[in-house]
């Protein structure tokens, strides 16, 4: 069965479109004369994201961040992560890491008793996103080599498509005088400015098998080819769903919850370990969005526009 993406990727890119036109200054989409107009519901969790990532305001109008986010071409879960690794110093890394999620699979397997080694080879035990990282640098210091891709079945187009995504997202920054800065080993740097983009993408271990979302408890799976698959850490954020036989979590790192409610105070927060039964008292931190109040008292839909 193919693989095929969940409505994730429609709602992101509605989420760029949604953060550009507020800042062209038009604010009152929900009445807004759209050529193809979306659902309500789907404009209204667009805009409902934006805010969980500080790119608007409780008026719905866009933030300084906001603003920010909407220089870069990109869905704005990968602008905030962006944008968050200048604050933490390890901007080189996500700026490579950002380029290669957006190039499509990176690896091939014409000899899956070849390849499947080679891969593995470049496995990190934080997670896909380091892993892919640890692709483009060696193929840097490669000097950016044909014949190496081809040895280690790694896709040379895709590296390609990479090295042009984080040369003009480079460019973007320099005009806007945004530092590059590495993190070197520092990889909780590069888990944090992850965690900061992709908060809402969050899952933990579910004891029945598999994760459940933190979000809306939907029952997922670390994909096969995920550097994390033999592992399954408690806790991980992933990039995007895919359904084939299962729900597959794909492009997924492991993370520290306490980061969820560091980085997301908007979405997350900790919970009274006295109010909760023993089994629970681990897992600390729930979405903001439904428990102590009436469940739409908070959405953008109910704001003043």
């Amino acid at each position: 069965m193919a693989p095929t993406t969940t409505p994730e990727i429609q709602r992101a890119n509605l989420g760029w479109t949604v953060l550009n036109m507020k800042a062209m200054g038009i604010n009152d989409l929900l009445t807004f004369n759209f050529m193809d107009p979306p659902a309500s519901q789907a404009l209204v969790s667009a805009m409902e994201q934006l805010y969980s990532l500080g790119a608007l305001d409780e008026e719905g109008l866009l933030t300084r961040l906001g603003r920010k986010m909407a220089e870069f071409p990109q869905e704005p879960p990968l602008s905030k992560m962006l944008l968050a690794s200048v604050d933490l110093g390890c901007s080189d890394e996500i700026l490579t890491i950002i380029a290669m999620i957006q190039t499509g699979n990176i690896f091939y397997r014409p000899r899956q008793a070849q390849a499947d080694p080679k891969r593995s080879n470049f496995f990190q035990p934080e997670g896909d996103h380091l892993t892919l990282l640890t692709v483009y640098e060696a193929w840097k210091a490669k000097g950016f080599s044909g014949p190496w891709c081809f040895e280690n079945f790694v896709q040379i187009n895709s590296l390609r498509r990479a090295q042009d995504v984080r040369k003009q997202l480079l460019e973007i920054m320099d005009k806007y005088k945004l530092d590059v800065a590495s993190a070197g080993n520092n990889h909780t740097k590069i888990g944090k400015a992850l965690a900061a983009g992709f908060f809402f993408h969050a899952a933990r271990k579910d004891p029945s098998g598999g994760y459940r979302t933190l979000a809306d408890h939907q029952h997922v799976y670390i994909h096969p080819s995920s550097a994390l698959f033999h592992q399954q850490p408690r806790w991980v954020i992933y990039h995007e769903i895919v359904m084939t036989t299962k729900e597959y979590m794909r492009e997924v790192t492991a993370v520290d919850p306490r980061w969820l409610v560091e980085l997301a105070p908007r979405f997350y927060r900790s919970v009274d370990p006295t109010r909760i039964t023993k089994r629970k008292r681990q897992e600390r931190i729930e979405p903001l969005y439904d428990r102590h109040s009436e469940p739409n008292s908070w959405r953008l839909s109910k704001r003043r526009w």
